[in-house]
């Protein structure tokens, strides 16, 4: 998308990816760093702190700085709504986004969104701003999925979707047919510890002798500009760590955050990542 990006950035890496990307593509950016999320990396990008809550601040930090875009991306946890010190915009829209928070994240995004399109700005996705960062169809790296796998793959993605109908998660670890884990608020490296840590090493299969799959995939109800599921480097740790074979995801619709470590890592590892098209 042409014009200067409004980033509203949150945790991890991928808002820097794609502040780096927009610098060496030569498109303008202005980065609003999410107080106590945004990393110290961002700071010698053009932008500003932004509180949670300041929606007005962020706003007219946008609109000054002649934004045509705006980027919602990185790790924000949610809330809790009695801590947050919202200005008179946060505070309009403040019980409509405790009202949604209550129906899941994707109609709180809906909603914080919602006021950034009011004003005229077009919602840009992580994919739209750095088009290279989604899985593409087939394996990703120089392991592919086995025949053996073929039956995991299917029902980790069968279940993946399932909890997501209902707003539930994106993510599932499926071994020898059995459906070991499901990604709710917790996320999916979190949920992965608890297969290492707590499911029975019969039932999973272990380093060295890998068996299972971890599937992602994105919410039916989800809108993929704001919210597409992803996986970096810890998420390769983790899986070998839980002993499981691989990933799979929807191409076009996973995000695969510094793409080219995690392609060293799994295939030094021995895991493959494969992309499956969208149903």
């Amino acid at each position: 998308m042409a014009g200067k990006l409004g980033l509203i950035a949150g945790g991890g890496t991928l808002p820097v990816e794609i502040a780096q990307h927009c610098e060496q593509a030569g498109r303008e950016v202005f980065v609003a760093r999410l107080k106590g999320f945004a990393g110290p990396e961002l700071d010698t990008f053009p932008g500003a702190e932004v509180g949670l809550a300041e929606v007005g601040k962020c706003i007219k930090l946008l609109k000054r700085a002649g934004c045509k875009s705006v980027c919602l991306v990185g790790n924000v946890s949610r809330p809790d709504f009695a801590s947050l010190k919202p200005d008179l915009r946060g505070l309009a829209i403040l019980p409509a986004v405790i009202m949604a928070a209550r129906k899941g994240d994707d109609a709180l995004l809906r909603v914080i969104l919602g006021e950034f399109s009011k004003e005229g700005f077009l919602i840009e996705g992580a994919h739209e701003a750095k088009s290279d960062l989604t899985l593409r169809a087939g394996a990703l790296g120089r392991i592919t999925p086995q025949a053996h796998h073929r039956a995991d793959i299917a029902h980790a993605l069968l279940v993946a979707r399932k909890i997501g109908e209902l707003d539930i998660g994106q993510g599932a670890v499926v071994c020898d047919g059995l459906v070991l884990a499901v990604e709710a608020q917790e996320g999916t490296d979190a949920m992965l510890r608890r297969v290492a840590n707590e499911i029975p090493g019969a039932i999973r299969g272990r380093p060295g002798a890998y068996r299972g799959v971890l599937a992602k995939a994105p919410k039916p109800i989800q809108d993929t500009k704001v919210d597409m599921p992803t996986i970096g480097l810890a998420t390769i740790q983790r899986v070998a760590a839980a002993g499981l074979a691989g990933i799979v995801g929807e191409a076009g619709r996973l995000l695969v955050l510094d793409r080219d470590q995690v392609i060293a890592l799994a295939d030094e590892l021995g895991l493959f990542i494969y992309g499956v098209e969208p149903e």
